[in-house]
């Protein structure tokens, strides 16, 4: 076949910021509801949603008195059977977390975007920075699983906003996805697919008579059909630990069966939900370990090696929690040392030390001065090693 009468992708070009474009990403996975707050340097998402979402069918957007009552109406939006979203920065996701507890205990699927900058506190409003990736994992109380992704370009500004809503449908749960400034504030070309050349997951309904329905029995996969409150069918709503009917219990069985089953939802599909690319990995010798616009910085700085005569390679984490350990074992191969550059001070070089178990030589780059790591620097980092 001709390259000319090949089969191409319908779609259309568009000039785009990170956060233009995952507000794209977020109407093609089918977002119907914005609950939100203006925050820098995340407010385009918000701007974008608020003029978009009362031009289409059911489209609601809301603006709330604070980060706190955002996540309360998106928690709601998503009971009444909208695929709902908020977006924040790092002080605003703070005021989140209690809320992120209850709807992973709630198991209501939604989506929070965190354009991560400099902290702690209001720190550095404008300016780049990797600090909230702990707290995305471990910032609510209690003892959860949680799906953390994340997005090193603009393209993948909208393809990751569409896997985090295919996730939280499908394992019905919160899903983070971590940018930062500079890759929400980056813009350049980028493909837009028509929705129909996506994969788009909805959540499963209750397929027996409304009588017949547990809202939290066990199912194979772990994850109980969701129906839409006000749809006839009984559903109970709590963040207390609760029996499969949704109401609160303090029986030890009921309580353990409920808190397996939330992991085992997530655990078992590992696979599928830790998501890594990979960059002149086949031989090498060094490898690094990137996420975010870092990652971007690391492709240009494993070039740079490569012309140099160094084996390097990249491992890019679309995924960062659960922290993807068998893909990155996998592409260690015959690696001598292990490179983790991250706009903080080691927040997921911890986890890879934990998962290298000194089987490799694992160094930390780190910047926490609101600037950029350069490709330069990684590429430094590299001969060093």
């Amino acid at each position: 076949m001709s390259r000319t009468s090949a089969k191409r992708p319908k779609g259309r070009e568009m000039f785009a910021l990170g956060n233009e474009a995952v507000a794209e990403g977020a109407l093609i996975a089918g977002c119907t509801f914005y609950g939100g707050y203006p925050i820098t340097p995340s407010s385009e998402i918000m701007e974008i949603m608020a003029r978009e979402l009362p031009r289409r069918e059911s489209g609601v957007f809301l603006q709330m008195e604070d980060e706190i009552a955002s996540l309360g109406a998106v928690i709601g939006a998503s009971l009444a059977g909208r695929k709902a979203m908020t977006a924040t920065s790092g002080p605003g996701f703070s005021l989140m977390q209690e809320h992120i507890g209850y709807a992973c205990m709630a198991e209501t699927p939604l989506v929070v975007v965190d354009v991560m900058r400099g902290g702690p506190s209001t720190g550095l409003p404008t300016s780049p920075a990797q600090g909230d990736v702990q707290q995305a994992r471990w910032g609510t109380h209690g003892d959860h699983p949680i799906i953390v992704l994340s997005a090193s370009n603009v393209q993948e500004c909208l393809e990751m906003t569409v896997t985090s809503f295919n996730m939280a449908e499908k394992y019905r749960t919160p899903v983070i996805l971590l940018l930062d400034e500079i890759t929400a504030h980056t813009r350049e070309k980028i493909f837009v697919p028509e929705p129909d050349e996506f994969a788009i997951f909805n959540r499963t309904v209750p397929a027996m008579p409304p009588e017949w329905y547990k809202p939290f029995e066990e199912t194979v996969r772990g994850v109980p059909p969701m129906p839409p409150l006000g749809s006839g069918y009984r559903f109970h709503t709590t963040g207390l630990t609760h029996d499969v009917n949704g109401f609160p219990t303090q029986r030890p069985d009921e309580i353990e069966d409920l808190m397996l089953r939330l992991f085992r939802k997530i655990d078992q599909f590992y696979p599928d939900i830790q998501l890594v690319d990979d960059h002149q990995c086949e031989d090498a010798e060094i490898i690094v370990v990137a996420y975010g616009s870092v990652a971007r910085s690391a492709r240009l700085g494993v070039d740079m090696a490569r012309e140099s005569g160094v084996k390097a390679g990249l491992v890019s984490l679309r995924t960062l929690f659960p922290f993807p350990r068998n893909p990155l074992i996998q592409r260690l191969g015959a690696a001598r040392a292990v490179i983790v550059p991250e706009m903080n001070m080691g927040q997921i070089s911890r986890e890879v030390k934990r998962v290298a178990s000194n089987r490799v030589q694992v160094r930390a780059l780190n910047r926490i001065d609101g600037d950029i790591i350069t490709p330069t620097q990684i590429y430094k980092a590299i001969s060093q090693a």
